[in-house]
Formats: structure tokens, sequence, C-alpha cells
């Protein structure tokens, strides 16, 4: 992993023009996929933290991790990594990506319904599709991961999916879902997202 970003290094110290675009090309080339991006984000991270406790939020999200993960995969996506209260994942197909959310959410309140509710687990989730690069399947760069990030950690609420337009483009009518438009303001650009009704 130490490559690249030791190639970010010699992108920022090179004066030449020339020089940093060949470097932004052989990154792409090593390491740009065309994916969907999907993140999802547990809620009340500060709030349940304060009031009972770190170890209890750490416990809570070890439990999300081991829930998920199996989920992902069973849609053909890749964790790229867990950080915090959030899963980082990639799919080939936006559709697998869709379809995990909407099971991860789906296998979260089936959970809640047998915990009690200072164990309950509530995520939202974004996701968008496009060129991004893939650091040794442990970490990704680009503007779908900001989008998506956005959209699941910023303007998502508590069950909810929200897809970008370029994920619907993709998807087309296969989903089998019913979708509602959200215009959503990010990095001061009107986004059309969608919330994925299930």
């Amino acid at each position: 992993m130490s490559e690249f970003y030791d190639r970010l290094t010699d992108f920022s110290r090179t004066a030449s023009p020339s020089a940093r675009n060949r470097i932004e090309a052989e990154l792409w080339e090593k390491h740009g996929v065309e994916q969907a991006v999907f993140i999802l984000d547990l809620s009340g991270f500060s709030k349940g933290t304060d009031q009972h406790g770190i170890v209890h939020f750490l416990a809570l999200i070890q439990q999300m991790r081991t829930l998920l993960k199996p989920l992902v995969e069973d849609h053909r996506g890749d964790v790229v990594k867990f950080e915090a209260d959030n899963c980082f994942a990639r799919f080939s197909d936006p559709l697998d990506a869709v379809r995990a959310a909407v099971e991860c959410n789906q296998a979260l309140s089936a959970m809640n319904e047998r915990v009690h509710r200072d164990f309950e687990i509530n995520a939202s989730v974004g996701i968008d599709f496009g060129w991004i690069l893939l650091v040794k399947q442990t970490d990704y760069y680009g503007m779908p991961v900001n989008i998506a990030s956005k959209l699941g950690e910023d303007t998502a609420r508590p069950g909810q999916i929200l897809v970008t337009d370029r994920v619907i483009k993709k998807v087309g009518s296969s989903s089998g879902f019913a979708t509602r438009p959200h215009m959503v303001s990010i990095y001061d650009l009107d986004i059309e997202a969608h919330e994925i009704l299930y």
C-alpha cells in the first residue's frame, strides 16, 4: 500500500504538470475500478456513547460488523473496511449493492425486535456508482465515495437507503424496488438522489 502513497508524495513534490499528469494516469491505470460504493452508518453514535458509554457502543459496532459482513458477501460485495460505526463496501453490480442494503436494514430491524431497546441498531445507507481508486482492497477514494458517504452519513435517516441517479440508471427497472426522488445538496452541487422503498 505504501507504493500508492509514495506516488502521491511524488505528485505533491513535483512542479512539472506533465510529471503530475503521468503519475495521475499511472495511479488510475493501476488502481482505477468502476464500482458501486456502499456506505452504511449507524445512527445515534454520539448520543448512544454519551448515554451508555463507549464499551456499550463498541459492543453494538462489533455486533453490526458480525451481522453485516456475511450479508454483503452474500450479495457478491466486498467489505473494504469497517471504520468506527461505518461499513464501507464495494460491488461490481449496483443492483447487488441495493439488495444488500435492503437486506442489511431488514436484518437489523429483525434483530431489534428481539433485543432490549438499549441494544437496538439502526443504520442509514448511501450508494453511488462510478470510477474510484481502490488501494489494496482496504481503502478507496473518489467522488463516488464522497457522495455515498454524504448520502449515508449526513443525509439518510435511520432505516433509509439513498442512491444516486447513476445507480438508478445502471439498475434500470430490474431492481423490483419502488423509489422516491430526493434532491440533495452536496459540495454546493444539487444531486438527484432516490430513496429505495422496501
